[in-house]
């Protein structure tokens, strides 16, 4: 679903881009033509095709890009929360006290615990969870907590 919603959010781009350059043409009868002493001044109304080949592939790696980007952030998000969600439904675990932050499929789990199996306990849920690739551990064991 998240693919596709992606997917879907490219094409509206390379669309849209494509729908604005072609109404910009034909409302305008040229591309965007300005008029001195009421004669218009710009292209000659010929289309420079390999330009705008050029043009709509730049757009689309930059749409790509801005999809892969997205992407990975969505899958960063999904990743915090179901590690918070685990975290909060373990009983050895004091989810509140603990801040998770994923970058790149990374998680970095940081704030303090009350003891060192409640640490051991937070970085093993963060690595069980699939799709992680790697867990930072910056827990510190405080007794006094909670």
């Amino acid at each position: 679903m998240l693919r596709a919603l992606l997917r879907l959010t490219v094409l509206l781009v390379v669309l849209f881009a494509a729908g604005a350059l072609l109404l910009g043409w034909w409302s305008g009868g040229g591309w965007l033509q300005d008029t001195i002493g009421g004669r218009p001044v710009g292209p000659t109304g010929r289309i420079d095709t390999e330009k705008a080949r050029e043009a709509g592939a730049q757009i689309g790696e930059k749409a790509a890009t801005v999809a892969a980007h997205a992407e990975s952030a969505l899958e960063d998000g999904r990743l915090t929360t179901k590690i918070k969600a685990k975290m909060a439904l373990d009983d050895a675990v004091h989810a509140g006290a603990i801040n998770v932050d994923t970058t790149n499929r990374v998680v970095t789990l940081s704030g303090r615990v009350s003891s060192q199996a409640e640490r051991q306990r937070a970085v093993q849920l963060a690595r069980e969870t699939a799709g992680v690739t790697s867990v930072v551990d910056h827990l510190r064991v405080d007794g006094s907590k909670h």
